[in-house]
């Protein structure tokens, strides 16, 4: 059996991926205003040194810590002004996380005014000393360790967040403490013919006109939330376009453990509109690979995460349930 061309019409909801992109850029422009007033995150902007190093309570935990994750591995110090091992401690995670230059955020918490996330993270005494990568929870140590004990782990981590996750943190600005940061420089552009270009090109299947030209625009404005989205979308399109889905979907019911079988199985699952099953797909084949060949499956699931965009639940879920496994 020859195999089938998939259709374009349906598989993409051009109008979503344009939608989606607006709304993702609104976002970045939201936490680079939030920087420039001295807030801790964005991507789109830089932050002071010492925004590096924040307070957070439990009504604002799962803004500054769990969201904050997906952009930044964020290090949770529970301390209280009683406790002299914390005032050691302290300000050496301060320390040790500027030096980090924006890869770190420390999030300092005081138990006696958070006695419910005390209670949550299951904490005997203190100092304790956790980390939020992609919304998951990791216990890193108790007590007072030593300095090159703590760098080797903070290092760690870090390492795990950038390769295992793509999360490369913060920009800082050391020049910015006590001033607004400088407004981001404006790409050259517009780029509205170009993008419409390959929006056109993309519905009526012209998969190598519509990945040109979305590559024409980040080849001036790397950062261009519609490109990035629009690029994955095609790219994702080039590897399904010549698929057999029940060729495919066998394969992968014949070979669970196959990364290729997977991936391509994935690649369809997404195409098709089934997001969720996708990425279930693709945690699962990390869960039972190793090497090379989890490596492998963990960077298509990134890509995949491109396609629909990082400010999706779906995409939020799907990292946590990644992390779970990786960790």
């Amino acid at each position: 059996m020859q195999p089938r061309n998939m259709s374009m019409s349906g598989v993409v909801d051009l109008a979503a991926v344009k939608a989606a992109g607006e709304a993702k850029a609104k976002a970045e422009q939201a936490r680079a205003e939030a920087a420039r007033q001295g807030g801790a995150g964005a991507p789109g902007g830089a932050v002071p040194p010492s925004a590096l190093v924040i307070d957070v309570d439990e009504a604002g935990f799962e803004s500054d810590v769990l969201q904050l994750s997906n952009e930044v591995p964020v290090v949770l110090d529970f301390w209280a002004e009683w406790c002299e091992p914390c005032k050691q401690l302290g300000p050496l995670l301060e320390r040790l996380t500027v030096e980090a230059g924006g890869r770190l955020l420390l999030a300092k918490i005081d138990v006696d005014a958070n006695q419910m996330l005390m209670q949550q993270f299951g904490i005997q005494g203190i100092p304790a000393v956790f980390a939020v990568v992609a919304g998951q929870v990791l216990p890193l140590f108790q007590g007072v360790a030593p300095e090159q004990q703590i760098r080797e782990t903070l290092a760690q981590l870090v390492q795990v967040a950038e390769e295992r996750f793509g999360i490369l943190g913060l920009q800082v600005d050391p020049d910015a403490e006590g001033a607004p940061a400088a407004p981001a420089p404006v790409p050259a552009g517009p780029y509205d013919a170009l993008l419409e270009a390959a929006v056109v090109a993309l519905d009526a299947g012209d998969l190598g006109g519509a990945v040109q030209a979305y590559k024409n625009v980040l080849a001036d404005d790397p950062a261009n939330t519609e490109a990035k989205l629009g690029l994955a979308q095609a790219e994702l399109l080039s590897r399904v376009q010549h698929m057999n889905p029940q060729t495919v979907r066998a394969a992968a019911a014949e070979n669970p453990r196959d990364p290729a079988a997977q991936m391509a199985a994935a690649d369809l699952d997404l195409a098709g509109g089934h997001v969720a099953d996708a990425f279930s797909r693709l945690v699962d084949t990390v869960r039972v690979t190793a090497g090379d060949e989890r490596d492998s499956v963990r960077v298509r699931l990134l890509e995949l995460f491109e396609v629909i965009g990082a400010d999706d639940p779906r995409v939020t879920a799907a990292r946590t349930a990644l992390a779970r496994v990786l960790f």
